[in-house]
C-alpha cells in the first residue's frame, strides 16, 4: 500500500472523500521559500466546482498548514496539509456500497482491501484528493516561476469542441493564468458549455483533453532510460483519477510522419541553441533540450452518472442495474486543468532537485 510520489521532493496523500479530512505531506522542500497563501487560495479556487457545469457539492478547501512552515517561509522539514471535509452526504451511497459504479474503482478497490475501504465518494481513490495536491503545489509553482519557469494549461477540447492551440506559449500561459475555465478563444467557451449541460440534462457526462506547455526549463533535465522527463511526467499525470492517455510533442501524429517532417532542426539564435519545429516536446533522450515542453492529457468522461447502467453486486454475486445518486460533475476537464498544473510542478520540483540539488528552488 503505497501513497507516495518523488524522490528528492515527494509527496504522501492521505484522507477519504467522506471522511473528516483530506490531506498531503510535502517532504525534501529546501528551507526559506516563502508561503504565498493568497496563491495557494487562487489554485484551489480553480479547482473547485463552480456554476451549472459542475457538482453541487461545495467545499470551501479552508486548508491549514500544520507542520514545515514558520514565519512565512518552509523550514525545510515536512510540510502536512490538511483541508477537512466539510459538505458530505454520504447516504447517497448506500446503493452503491455492493452496486458498484462502471469504469469507477469500487470494485477494484473492494478486491484490493478485502472490503475494507470507505467507499463513500469513492473513498481515497475520489478525485477530492486532488484538492491536497493543488494546495501542495501552491508552495512549489511559484518557486518555479522565481527560477524562470512556468507552467500553463488550456482545454484543448470538451466533447469535441476545439480550443485553438498554443501559439505565443508564454503570452497564452499568462493569459490564462486567472481563469476558471482556461480557453485560448473565448468562442470556445460557451460551445463547450454547452455540451456540458446538455450531458447534464441527459444524466450523461462527457470528457476532453488539457494541453499543457512548460516554459523556462533549462536543457539538460532529465534522466537516461528509467527516469526521463516523460516517464517521471507521465507518472505524476496518470495519477489524477481521470487521465486516460498522455502525448508529449506532436505524440501520436508522429506515427503518420516521415523522419523529415518529425525532426526539429536546430539552429542558433543570440547565442542560444533553439529547434524550428517541437515535435519533440522540448525533450530528447528524456532530458530537456530548452524548447517548451508539451504534452496532452486526455480527461476520460465522468463515470459516474445518473443514467441507468448495468452492473453486478459484488455481494450478492448477480447482475444488477444502477442509476447513480449524489453530486457529481457532468464533465470535470476544467477542473482537472489546476490539478494538472498541480502534479507537473510536483514533478518538476523533484527532477529539478535531482539535477540541480534539493536546496535550488529556494536560491
Amino acid at each position: 500500500m503505497k501513497n507516495t510520489f518523488g524522490n528528492n521532493v515527494s509527496v504522501t496523500l492521505f484522507g477519504e472523500s467522506h471522511g473528516a479530512a483530506i490531506g498531503v505531506v510535502l517532504d525534501g522542500v529546501a528551507p526559506n521559500i516563502p508561503i504565498n497563501r493568497d496563491r495557494i487560495d487562487a489554485l484551489l479556487s480553480l479547482r473547485r466546482p463552480s456554476g451549472d457545469i459542475s457538482t453541487s457539492r461545495k467545499e470551501k478547501d479552508e486548508y491549514v498548514i500544520e507542520s514545515g512552515v514558520f514565519e512565512g517561509k518552509t523550514t525545510g522539514t515536512p510540510i502536512c496539509i490538511l483541508i477537512p471535509n466539510a459538505d458530505t452526504k454520504s447516504a447517497d451511497y448506500g446503493d452503491m456500497r455492493y452496486n458498484v459504479r462502471p469504469s469507477h474503482a469500487d470494485f477494484a478497490a473492494d478486491v484490493k482491501y478485502g472490503g475494507a475501504e470507505d467507499y463513500r465518494g469513492g473513498g481515497h481513490q475520489s478525485g477530492r484528493l486532488t484538492a491536497a495536491l493543488v494546495a501542495a503545489a501552491g508552495i512549489l509553482i511559484p518557486a518555479l516561476e522565481n527560477k524562470g519557469i512556468y507552467i500553463g494549461t488550456h482545454i484543448k477540447s470538451i466533447a469535441g469542441v476545439e480550443d485553438r492551440h498554443f501559439s505565443d506559449i508564454a503570452a497564452d500561459i499568462a493569459s490564462i493564468k486567472d481563469k476558471y475555465f482556461a480557453v485560448l478563444d473565448e468562442s470556445a467557451e460557451e460551445k463547450m458549455t454547452e455540451k456540458i449541460l446538455l450531458a447534464k440534462a441527459e444524466g450523461d457526462s462527457v470528457g476532453g483533453v488539457l494541453s499543457t506547455a512548460i516554459v523556462g526549463l533549462p536543457a539538460g533535465v532529465g534522466e537516461p532510460w528509467f527516469d526521463t522527463l516523460e516517464g517521471v511526467l507521465a507518472h505524476a499525470l496518470f495519477s489524477v483519477p481521470a487521465v486516460k492517455g498522455v502525448e508529449f510533442g506532436a505524440g501520436f501524429s508522429l506515427a503518420t510522419m516521415k523522419g523529415s517532417e518529425a525532426n526539429d532542426a536546430f539552429y542558433m539564435e543570440n547565442g542560444e541553441i533553439k529547434t524550428k519545429t517541437n515535435s519533440a516536446g522540448g525533450i530528447n533522450g528524456g532530458i530537456t533540450n530548452g524548447m517548451p515542453v508539451t504534452f496532452n492529457c486526455v480527461i476520460r468522461p465522468t463515470p459516474t452518472i445518473a443514467k441507468e447502467q448495468e452492473t453486478v453486486n459484488i455481494k450478492t454475486r448477480e447482475n444488477a442495474t444502477l442509476a447513480a445518486k449524489g453530486r457529481h460533475d457532468a464533465c470535470i476537464v476544467h477542473r482537472a486543468r489546476a490539478v494538472i498544473d498541480a502534479v507537473t510542478a510536483i514533478a518538476l520540483a523533484d527532477v529539478l532537485a535531482t539535477r540541480f540539488g534539493t536546496d535550488w528552488l529556494a536560491q
